[in-house]
């Protein structure tokens, strides 16, 4: 296929309820979405920036300028066999993993497309019909809120519990959280909140079985990871910093890890996912599927990749109205009672488009080619 044209749409959804990490809290989002044409047919991803460049050196704002200016010349009017040639024709650009992801998804969709197969087959996935779903939940105002809230999303049967803890918010109320609920799957995200100066604070989260303690120290740290494993009994998950599949080597080499959190934007699509995927499972660690607030498109492609065979741990994968009063699919994700989500086999990422709505949330919209 040869792309035609790129076209960036940038849309603005309001959260159901705010969104508190380590380094912010999230009210609204603004995401941008990229349509890619060949062939007469679109395929569509989903930059999963965030609004500021908390989580990494992304933002909406540079995304759009990264991928307009540099990424879709690289890959526009270029002769693709398959969609894995759209990460080399783009990893000259030093970091911006997110812009260039955005792009590479988008015609991986497009790709499923064409062969009238849905996108879960075309990367080689389907190892289950259905995924195994947890949720995110971020810090709250009090803790009686955050147990309302771990309450609520139990009740709707899912698997896992994460919350996000920081320098204040970690031992105690991990405590009030395990006593309430002493047999759930439960695991904290710090998004690099502490430094090696903590290991005796953060060895006090042992006494609570935790599944893991994910990307505690600085984000682009796997050394000292390794060291602070090594005075942790609850495995130590690296997200953050793991943004190639030569990172995973190097994280497991190193054995600053028991599981790697895999996220399309932060390893720039579907092509390196998979190479850290199958770093991972060949050494024995396994791999969730990580969530960064996506919309329906980003959703569904991350439902697509949680269907390789190492994903076997529940992820951030959740329905659609945790999030957004509407989507801008239908239908919309759900969850079984279970607290799963079932495999679709709509050719592409499976769920139809609700173009309407996506024209009422655009705040720009810019085609190259």
């Amino acid at each position: 296929m040869k792309l035609d044209r790129i076209t960036l749409r940038q849309i603005r959804m309001p959260l159901v309820h705010f969104f508190e990490t380590s380094f912010s809290r999230t009210y609204k989002r603004d995401i941008i979405l990229v349509e890619v044409h060949a062939n007469g047919m679109s395929g569509w991803g989903e930059i999963t920036a965030g609004e500021n460049p908390f989580y990494n050196e992304e933002w909406t704002g540079s995304a759009w300028m990264i991928l307009r200016d540099y990424v879709a010349p690289c890959v526009i009017d270029k002769d693709l066999e398959t969609p894995e040639d759209v990460y080399p024709l783009t990893a000259h650009i030093r970091g911006h993993n997110m812009a260039r992801g955005g792009l590479e998804t988008a015609v991986w969709d497009l790709a499923a497309r064409l062969s009238s197969e849905p996108l879960w087959k075309t990367i080689g996935g389907g190892a289950r019909r259905e995924i195994p779903c947890g949720v995110s939940i971020g810090i709250q105002d009090s803790v009686e809120q955050l147990l309302e809230k771990i309450a609520v999303e139990l009740d709707a049967g899912y698997q896992r519990i994460k919350m996000k803890i920081k320098p204040g918010w970690d031992v105690d109320v991990v405590r009030r959280v395990r006593e309430t609920f002493p047999s759930i799957k439960l695991m904290a995200d710090a998004n690099s909140a502490y430094t090696l100066a903590d290991i005796d604070h953060l060895r006090r989260l042992d006494d609570f079985y935790l599944m893991m303690i994910e990307q505690p120290l600085s984000h682009d740290d796997i050394i000292d990871h390794a060291e602070l494993q090594t005075h942790l009994q609850t495995p130590v998950c690296l997200d953050e910093c793991i943004r190639t599949a030569h990172h995973a080597e190097q994280a497991i080499r190193l054995r600053a890890c028991g599981i790697i959190n895999i996220k399309l934007g932060r390893v720039a699509g579907f092509r390196e996912a998979k190479r850290v995927h199958d770093v991972a499972q060949a050494a024995g660690i396994p791999v969730w599927c990580g969530g960064m607030l996506e919309a329906g498109i980003g959703r569904a492609h991350n439902i697509a990749l949680a269907t390789l065979p190492n994903f076997v741990l529940p992820g951030d994968v959740s329905a659609s109205k945790r999030y957004w009063k509407q989507d801008i699919i239908q239908p919309a994700v759900e969850t079984t009672p279970r607290g799963t989500i079932e495999i679709r086999d709509d050719p592409g990422f499976g769920y139809e488009l609700d173009l309407d709505y996506i024209r009422g949330i655009t705040v720009r919209e810019e085609s190259v080619g």
